[in-house]
């Protein structure tokens, strides 16, 4: 009877200590703070609200892919951010790692500032799941980690991001309205995907497709994947150009510059394009809007990671957060384009152009995103 007494009261032990252990943040009532710029993507979204630390903090970006130039401003946007007079007293250390596209690399590089200490993660997630290991992990040492960009099919963590699916479906909007006022109500619409496997290049997809779908057309969806590189992306509208002959439209989820060098070099009438905030390819549409390039831009800004890292510092100081943090969609089309205001023309094609969030405070020159680099910060 007494041992059975004994390992009761060691399983009751054990079994309170894991629930403190692994209890992670509290849900807690809302509003959160700054709500002006840390938005709840809906009314049913959940805050939660980690025990306050005392500062300056440990942080890290773990990003995964660095093949693009997205990727590349993202970096250089986070170590700008880093230096910004409103957060850089908050900072002790700050690291930057990119991991590639293999998905345990990512969630052994997350594990490894866990147990170095560090008291923020953000990070762009190779995958939309697999990671609720590290989930645990952060939530035992009171780490925030926060995935921003490519998010995570889960709401155990705090997240930040644009709304992906409105995206491809505003993209398509603008295709089928474009073509319909042109008469056109039939044809081949090329869709350049992004990079496989990531939940940002799939919702875009769905929010595509389903638009195209339902818009009462006869319309074959070609698809290729450009990675949301320029080059990549030019090579295969190129060979789906030789291939299939004229599109009715192109929507494209990034490298748009790509797409418009592989139009130009192939001699395709412009048709509307949709695509994303490359300064390139908002200077295109500005000089070849009256010649028929109809076109939007939709920007997936890399200044995210400046947002992300906001709101893991208002974290870490006790706040409470949303789960799930909504930054708006900046749109720009062929009639509001205006040079110096949404694209510079003396400034890269490869630049992205919207890294300001007035309600967040966060305004990132040009100058500084690009005076520095992407490497590695160890």
């Amino acid at each position: 009877m007494k041992l059975k007494i004994s390992l009761a009261a060691v399983l009751a032990t054990s079994m309170l200590t894991s629930t403190a252990v692994w209890a992670g943040p509290e849900i807690v009532a809302g509003p959160g703070a700054e709500p002006e710029c840390f938005a709840p993507w809906s009314a049913d979204t959940k805050y939660m609200q980690w025990p306050a630390k005392e500062g300056p903090y440990k942080i890290a970006i773990v990003n995964g892919f660095v093949g693009n130039t997205w990727r590349i401003q993202m970096i250089k946007t986070a170590k700008a951010y880093a230096e910004d007079p409103a957060i850089k007293d908050k900072i002790a250390e700050f690291k930057v790692v990119s991991t590639g596209t293999d998905a345990p690399a990512q969630l052994g590089a997350i594990e490894d500032f866990i147990n170095q200490g560090y008291d923020a993660i953000v990070t762009i997630a190779v995958a939309p799941d697999g990671f609720d290991r590290v989930i645990r992990l952060a939530d035992k040492n009171n780490v925030v980690l926060v995935p921003f960009d490519n998010v995570l099919d889960t709401d155990a963590v705090m997240q930040v991001n644009e709304d992906q699916l409105a995206m491809g479906r505003m993209w398509a909007e603008f295709a089928m309205k474009e073509l319909a006022a042109a008469g056109v109500t039939e044809g081949k619409i090329l869709e350049v995907r992004g990079l496989p496997g990531n939940s940002v290049d799939r919702d875009r997809s769905i929010g595509i497709n389903e638009v195209i779908a339902a818009s009462g057309g006869k319309w074959e969806v070609v698809s290729v994947v450009g990675n949301w590189d320029d080059g990549t992306t030019q090579k295969v509208v190129a060979d789906a150009i030789a291939v299939h002959g004229q599109f009715a439209a192109i929507v494209g989820q990034g490298g748009s510059n790509g797409v418009i060098q592989a139009m130009k070099d192939a001699g395709h009438p412009w048709v509307p394009v949709a695509g994303e905030s490359e300064n390139g390819f908002r200077k295109a549409i500005a000089e070849y809007k009256d010649a028929g390039l109809k076109g939007i831009s939709i920007g997936q800004s890399p200044g995210l990671v400046a947002v992300a890292m906001k709101a893991a510092i208002s974290a870490l100081e006790g706040n409470p957060m949303p789960q799930l943090i909504s930054v708006p969609l900046p749109v720009a089309d062929y009639t509001t384009l205006e040079d110096g205001k949404n694209f510079w023309s003396d400034l890269p094609d490869n630049f992205f152009t919207v890294n300001e969030f007035p309600p967040c405070g966060v305004n990132i020159s040009g100058p500084a995103i690009m005076a520095k680099d992407e490497s590695d910060v160890n």
